[in-house]
C-alpha cells in the first residue's frame, strides 16, 4: 500500500513549488534592481534546502532554482535545471519557534551559504533588501479601503502573533 504523505507530498509539492517561484519572481520585479544584480548569473543554479528538520512530516525537498536571463528564477524540475549547484542555501529548522520569532520580528532564520562569492553576494542582498509589499497587492486587487483594513488586521495578527512567538521562545529558555 502506498504511503499516504508519500502520495499527497507528490500531488502537492509541484503546485507549492510553482506558487513559490511565482511569489518570488513577483517580489523581484516589485523591486527592479533585485533582477538587475541577478542578471549577471544567469544560468546559475541556487538550490535551497532546510537542515535539521524535525517535524511529523517529512522535511520539504530541497529546491533548485535558476537565474533566468531576466534575473529571475525558474524551478529546477520544469526547467531541467541540474543537481549540482552554484549556490547551496541551508535554513536551519532545528529551532522552529525562534524561526517564527526572528520571521514575525522581520529577520530572517539562520542561514547557512557555500559557493560561488559573487552569486552569494547578490543573493544575500536581494534576501537582505527586498520585501514583499502585501499592502500594495491587497490594494491592486481589492480597492483601497479594502485593502487598508485588511492590512491593519493583517498587522495585528502579526503583532499577536510576535507577541506569542517571544512568549514561547521565552518561556522555553527558562530553566
Amino acid at each position: 500500500m502506498p504511503d499516504p504523505i508519500a502520495a499527497l507530498t507528490d500531488l502537492v509539492l509541484p503546485a507549492l513549488t510553482a506558487r513559490f517561484v511565482l511569489l518570488a519572481n513577483h517580489v523581484l520585479t516589485a523591486a527592479p534592481v533585485a533582477p538587475e544584480r541577478l542578471k549577471p548569473h544567469a544560468g546559475r543554479v541556487l538550490k535551497v534546502e532546510v537542515a535539521g528538520w524535525s517535524g511529523p512530516l517529512p522535511p520539504p525537498p530541497p529546491l533548485a532554482l535558476r537565474v533566468t536571463p531576466a534575473g529571475l528564477f525558474e524551478a529546477g524540475d520544469e526547467a531541467g535545471v541540474p543537481a549540482d549547484a552554484d549556490l547551496h542555501l541551508r535554513l536551519d529548522a532545528s529551532r522552529p519557534l525562534d524561526a517564527a520569532r526572528r520571521l514575525a520580528g522581520g529577520e530572517l532564520p539562520p542561514v547557512q551559504i557555500e559557493g560561488d562569492a559573487a552569486f552569494a553576494a547578490d543573493v544575500n542582498w536581494v534576501v537582505s533588501n527586498v520585501r514583499w509589499d502585501i499592502a500594495a497587492d491587497l490594494e491592486r486587487v481589492m480597492g483601497p479601503g479594502l485593502a487598508e483594513g485588511l492590512a491593519q488586521a493583517g498587522s495585528q495578527a502579526l503583532g499577536v502573533l510576535r507577541q506569542m512567538a517571544q512568549g514561547v521562545a521565552g518561556s522555553m529558555q527558562r530553566p
